[in-house]
């Protein structure tokens, strides 16, 4: 049953965003559609504005609504530290911890040969130019633990060879893990990166 050729788009639009498929994306236009006033046109202007105002930030690659973002703007920041993330999902997800304060580098993905992702259609050479320019002390890659991710560290790594400190986040157990639930590489790389205690 069709409510109508808008409604029918706009569900249709809703659906490729991630976590929502169609019937998630029904229920969404759907309250949305009863809650009009309260919901519906305010969403309508806000993403208008976002459409029109937020960008890239040509420095690190978050998103802003000015050509550099208040993290790259904000000079308590610039202490040296470089946190390399895959995208700025990873970027926030590091803020919301509160403990880096830092600068950041968003590359927009990762190496993949199966996709023809190369350096080049990464941020990889800004990277570099940024260490070089910005008098960098320490990057640290804080990229996902997959294949890609870790393909991908190994060659900023190269490319940065002695010229910057490089560090990694920690991989392993997490707080409150068990040991039963946790995969195979998760307990190899908590094996592999045991300490002291």
């Amino acid at each position: 049953m069709s409510a109508g050729r808008d409604i029918d788009a706009l569900i249709e639009m809703l659906a490729k965003l991630p976590g929502l498929g169609p019937r998630s994306a029904r229920r969404a236009v759907l309250h949305l559609v009863r809650k009009r006033e309260l919901l519906l046109m305010p969403l309508a202007d806000l993403m208008h504005e976002v459409a029109v105002n937020v960008r890239e930030c040509t420095r690190c690659g978050n998103i802003s609504e000015g050509p550099v973002c208040p993290i790259c703007l904000d000079q308590k920041r610039a202490n040296g530290e470089l946190c390399v993330v895959e995208d700025v999902a990873d970027l926030w997800a590091m803020e919301r911890s509160g403990n880096f304060k830092g600068r950041y580098h968003v590359l927009g993905g990762t190496l993949s040969a199966l996709d023809a992702v190369g350096p080049e259609e990464l941020r990889i050479p800004d990277l570099v130019q940024r260490v070089e320019d910005e008098g960098v002390s320490e990057v640290i890659l804080a990229l996902n633990a997959t294949i890609d991710g870790q393909t991908t560290a190994h060659y900023i790594a190269d490319q940065l060879e002695g010229t910057v400190r490089l560090t990694s986040l920690a991989q392993g157990v997490p707080i409150g893990g068990e040991l039963d639930y946790l995969d195979d590489g998760t307990i190899t790389a908590a094996l592999r990166a045991r300490k002291e205690l």
